[in-house]
């Protein structure tokens, strides 16, 4: 499995990525920020199997990220983590194409459990 993690902290992408260690023993590439995000999936061999993606960020941030990925790729399924806990914001990160929301900070569990839905209802609809 291949996870592209995208957020402009670097302590967050370790978090991130000690806990989807879990889920065997996953492919990880990371970004700052939308943009490296966008060069890193064009440059990418093969597609990602999943994203998981920061709202505020510098440079390009999370919201417009989800919206240029999904104008090419609908099925890539993407997680929005973020601090943004309002509703309108779930619902326009929603509405841009996210697959799932987790809102930081987060337990170990609550991320883990919205990975797998998410995993879980890809393999659902292939």
């Amino acid at each position: 499995m291949r996870i592209l993690l995208v957020d402009d902290s670097r302590t967050m992408r370790n978090i991130q990525r000690k806990l989807l260690s879990a889920l065997g023993d996953p492919e990880f590439a990371e970004a700052g920020d939308g943009m490296e995000a966008m060069s890193l999936i064009a440059s990418s061999p093969q597609p990602f199997d999943l994203i998981l993606i920061d709202w505020n960020m510098p440079n390009m941030d999370g919201h417009t990220l989800v919206c240029r990925i999904r104008e090419k790729d609908k099925t890539t399924p993407l997680i929005m983590v973020t601090t943004e806990a309002e509703k309108t914001r779930v619902l326009e990160a929603i509405k841009a194409g996210v697959n799932n929301y987790v809102i930081k900070p987060f337990t170990p569990e609550a991320l883990l459990e919205r990975v797998r839905q998410t995993l879980e209802k890809r393999k659902a609809a292939a």
